[in-house]
C-alpha cells in the first residue's frame, strides 16, 4: 500500500478540494480515500449520527456509499475514488482507532488520507501541506506536519509572517504548487505525486 497524506494548518482551507482534485487528476491510481476527524466532546454524538461498521466506545469508522451527498467523503467518490472511508474519533483515541482504519484499507494499493494526526502513527510515502495565510490559525499538529511535508500546496496567499513562531524556511525549502482556487487541477502537482509514487505516466 502506498499512501499520500494531505494536511494543512487549519480547518476549512481547501484540503478536501485539493484531495478531490488529485483523485480526479490521477484517476488511474484507483484511489481509496479516507478522512480522519477528531472530536473533543466524546463519542456519543458520533454514534447517534452513524449506523453500521466500526462503532466503538470512542471512535466510529464508516464507508461512504453515495457520490451524490454533500459530505467530504461523498466528494471523494464523486471525484473518482473507488472507496471512501471516514474515521471519527474522540481526542486521544487515535492510537486505538488507526489500526481499525488500516485494517479496513486492507490491501488497497493507493490510499490518500486527509489528516494531520495520522503522521503520529503512519509513515506515508508522500505528505502534502495545504496553506492559505488568509486563515491565521496554525494548529499544533500542523507544526509537526510541516516538518515532514514533501511539498506545499498554496490555495491562496502564502505570507508566513502572519503565523508567529513559524519559520519561513520551513516553506522555502520545499516545492510549492500554487492554485488560484482549491478546486483547480494543477498538472505540475499531479506529475509530482506520480513521480514520487513511481507510477508510470499515461501513454498517449
Amino acid at each position: 500500500m502506498q499512501t499520500v497524506v494531505v494536511g494543512g494548518h487549519s480547518r476549512k482551507i481547501g484540503k478536501t478540494s485539493v484531495m478531490a482534485g488529485l483523485i480526479r487528476g490521477l484517476s488511474s491510481f484507483g484511489w481509496t480515500a479516507a478522512k480522519i476527524t477528531q472530536h473533543s466532546h466524546g463519542a456519543a454524538g458520533l454514534q447517534s449520527a452513524c449506523a453500521g461498521a466500526g462503532i466503538a466506545e470512542d471512535f466510529i469508522l464508516t464507508e461512504e456509499r453515495t457520490a451524490s451527498g454533500e459530505s467530504d467523503t461523498s466528494r471523494y467518490l464523486a471525484a473518482g475514488a473507488r472507496r471512501s472511508l471516514w474515521l471519527r474519533a474522540r481526542q486521544g483515541s487515535l492510537q486505538r482507532a488507526v489500526p481499525v482504519l488500516l485494517g479496513a484499507l486492507g490491501s488497497d494499493p493507493y490510499v490518500m488520507i486527509e489528516s494531520n494526526s495520522i503522521l503520529n502513527f503512519l509513515k506515508p510515502d508522500l505528505c502534502l501541506f495545504v496553506g492559505d495565510s488568509r486563515v491565521r490559525d496554525f494548529k499544533p499538529s500542523a507544526r509537526r506536519f510541516l516538518k515532514r511535508a514533501d511539498a506545499i500546496v498554496s490555495v491562496g496567499p502564502l505570507d508566513t509572517c502572519v503565523w508567529p513562531g513559524i519559520e519561513p524556511c520551513g516553506f522555502r525549502s520545499k516545492p510549492v504548487f500554487a492554485l488560484r482556487h482549491p478546486d483547480e487541477l494543477n498538472l505540475g502537482l499531479c506529475r509530482f505525486v506520480r513521480r514520487k509514487l513511481q507510477f508510470p505516466a499515461p501513454t498517449a
